[in-house]
Order: C-alpha cells, then structure tokens, then sequence
C-alpha cells in the first residue's frame, strides 16, 4: 500500500513538470501579442496555488523553486524574485492546509485571492525599491484578475482531468504522518 502510494506521489510530481513546461510553452508562443491586449492569467501560479491548497503533500518546495526559477530565466525576469514569493505564498498555503481542508470553496477562493494580491504588491514593492522599471500597476492588476478568476477554473481541471482531491481528515501520507 505504501509503495503504491509512493508511486502514486511520483506520478502527481511528473504531471505537475509537464503541465508546467506545457504552460511555458505556451506561454513562449507570439499568440495575440499586439500591443494593447489584455494580458493573460498567471496559469502556471494558479496551478501551484490549487496543487499545495489541494495536496500539500504532492508538491515538494524543491520543485516548485525549481520550476518557477527555470520560468524566471526563460521569462528573463529578475532571478529568484517571484520564485521566492512563490514559495513563502504555497508555504504560507501548506501551513494552513488543515484549515483549507475544512473551509468552503468560496472561503478558499478568497484566501488564494489575497495571497496572489499580497504576491503582487511585494513584486511591485522590490521593483519600486530597486528602482526597477516595471509594467503599469493596471497591466499587472489585469494579469492578477485573470488569475484569480481562472483559479476556479484550474481547481475543477485539477479534479477532473488528474483526479486531485483534498485529503480526508484521518489520510496519512506515504511517511505515515497524518496529512
């Protein structure tokens, strides 16, 4: 039972990699990129937010630095900036994970709304104290909108498509501990 669930973990890890580098992909691609446009939800964010929110124990910080630091070098950001953010937001979301557990959709909604709005405002907050120049604060306030109401969307997708659901009150992880 336990190499079965071992295993299982391993499979959740590998389909997060290649969702991700998918989204990269994609994210690389010149589509409807005229000037004016609205910009695109964060797809990648939202999938880690929804993956640590509904199975803290699938998704290892080590992989998330990894992948978010392999977009940062792509994307040609600021290294490690956002990649920092993102750990503290899906660490400060795997802490809360038994509450998460118990709250509503709505509740859990709104909460990953504010971390990604909190997420935001620190990117913006290093930026303006590096004297960084940056994209308006209304194109990167449209970008975190988009997220956040595509997180309901990444949430079903998650549940439908790969089968990822919350863990029950008494499951145990593959270490035996309680999740």
């Amino acid at each position: 039972m336990r190499e079965s669930q071992k295993h299982n973990v391993w499979i959740y890890r590998a389909c997060f990699v290649l969702i991700a580098l998918a989204l990269l992909f994609f994210r690389l691609l010149p589509l409807g990129s005229v000037a004016g446009n609205w910009p695109g939800p964060d797809l990648l964010l939202c999938l880690m937010l929804a993956w640590v929110t509904q199975r803290p124990d699938h998704l290892p910080t080590i992989l998330i630095a990894l992948v978010v630091l392999a977009e940062d070098m792509i994307l040609m950001r600021p290294p490690g900036l956002w990649t920092v953010l993102v750990v503290l937001a899906t660490e400060f979301l795997r802490a809360r994970a038994a509450l998460t557990r118990d709250l509503g959709f709505v509740a859990e909604w709104l909460l990953i709304s504010l971390v990604m709005i909190a997420m935001l405002l620190a990117y913006r907050t290093v930026f303006a104290v590096a004297f960084m120049t940056q994209p308006g604060f209304g194109f990167a306030f449209a970008q975190t909108v988009g997220s956040i109401l595509m997180y309901p969307v990444v949430v079903w997708l998650l549940r439908v498509v790969i089968h990822l659901r919350k863990p029950l009150a008494g499951e145990v992880d593959a270490k035996g501990r309680r999740i």
